[in-house]
């Protein structure tokens, strides 16, 4: 952690991190990695609110915990600006990180992939790659997901390329 901002240090050593080396594949010790999930998950959830700091709502959307989705947001301006989010737990996890996905950002900026697949290759997954499987979901979203937004909706909006739900309700209006 040297040379990171101290919030983001305080915040991280705030998420528990993870015990259980398991897979989706992987049975029982699936079912006790995603126990730890939920409680990163909650801890990280309790902590953003404590601090005024809400930015998003996620949750399995299968019983086996591969799939995950929800909202999140950024303040730009002092307008909130709400993203569908989803993602799927790889075969391969926790050695191979999930791939974030913000699907109505498709195509507007050059840092996602096709599908709405945000980038995180150059500084996110060699981070998580030197914590597995210490890090989870919860460390994804502060870590990966949090900084691509405050890195990309900005230029976003500045750009035009994305439009606060007033403003587009608005010129649908006309």
């Amino acid at each position: 952690m040297e040379g990171w901002d101290p919030n983001t240090k305080s915040t991280l050593t705030q998420i528990p991190l993870l015990t259980t080396k398991a897979g989706p594949r992987d049975g029982a010790a699936w079912t006790q990695r995603l126990k730890e999930e939920y409680k990163a998950l909650i801890a990280y959830t309790q902590m953003n609110k404590s601090n005024d700091n809400d930015w998003f709502r996620i949750s399995a959307a299968n019983p086996e915990g591969t799939r995950w989705t929800g909202k999140c947001w950024y303040v730009h301006n002092l307008l909130k600006y709400e993203f569908d989010l989803q993602f799927d737990i790889p075969v391969t996890y926790p050695a191979t990180a999930p791939e974030l996905e913000l699907p109505e950002l498709d195509g507007k900026t050059q840092k996602m992939y096709r599908g709405g697949k945000i980038c995180l290759t150059v500084h996110f997954k060699p981070l998580w790659a030197k914590n597995c499987p210490r890090f989870g979901i919860a460390h994804a979203l502060c870590l990966g997901l949090a900084p691509w937004l405050a890195a990309e909706i900005p230029v976003l909006v500045d750009s035009g390329m994305v439009k606060h739900k007033d403003d587009a309700a608005s010129s649908a209006e006309s």
